[in-house]
């Protein structure tokens, strides 16, 4: 069965290079999500709504107030078309797939490399979701549900599996993936967790990996 038209990709954009074309706020919420992934985000417009004057003005962006040309985007990870211009987003467009630029066209996917997700956050668990830029509200809608039944209990689960983890590998333990499985009942431990029975969770799994895995010779 083939699949949608968009592979589905987690990047690290800590450090790099991203620019987005637009002042409004639609630029603003772009940026802001960006800011928060640690990315370098530069923008260009000939004006820029007052909140990001604001952040501009305090160093976490740098704004280049003009007229978008190609050379904007020498050196960019990513490209974000959010001007109110079709055909200059269309330019950019173009010049970013020459330039071997990621570009997404903000609400036209059919000029786009990639679409953003819509996404929840629950400490090192990140969730997104997509329709392949079919129904953007629906995409919105399935997270907002699934932010409903994850709750802060998953945050500390990550920590309790990444404890247990590093504690196989000290103790010479190899744990395969459906050994995993057998071991991550999530319902009994996200129940127990809510309870902040977080001791009696780990000391569970550590046990059952103990018993599951396989101790190198």
């Amino acid at each position: 069965m083939k699949k949608s038209g968009y592979y589905p990709i987690f990047l690290n954009l800590q450090g790099k290079k991203c620019v987005v074309i637009g002042g409004g706020e639609v630029a603003l919420r772009k940026i802001n999500t960006l800011l928060e992934y640690g990315a370098s985000v530069e923008t260009v417009s000939p004006s820029f709504c007052p909140d990001l004057v604001k952040i501009a003005k305090e160093g976490k962006i740098k704004s280049h107030t003009k007229s978008y040309n190609s050379q904007d985007l020498k050196g960019a990870l990513i490209a974000i078309a959010a001007t109110d211009n079709v055909k200059t987003n269309q330019r950019i467009s173009i010049d970013a797939k020459k330039n071997g630029v990621l570009i997404n066209v903000v609400d036209k996917p059919q000029y786009s490399d990639f679409i953003v997700p819509s996404s929840l956050t629950r400490g090192d668990i990140n969730i997104a979701v997509s329709t392949s830029g079919k129904s953007p509200a629906l995409a919105r809608k399935i997270r907002s549900d699934l932010e409903n039944q994850l709750g802060d209990e998953y945050t500390k689960l990550v920590d309790i599996i990444s404890k247990a983890r590093n504690q196989m590998r000290l103790e010479g333990i190899t744990v395969t993936s459906e050994d995993w499985q057998k071991v991550l009942n999530l319902n009994s431990m996200t129940r127990l967790l809510r309870q902040h029975k977080d001791q009696e969770v780990e000391n569970a799994v550590m046990r059952k990996l103990r018993r599951l895995g396989q101790k190198k010779p």
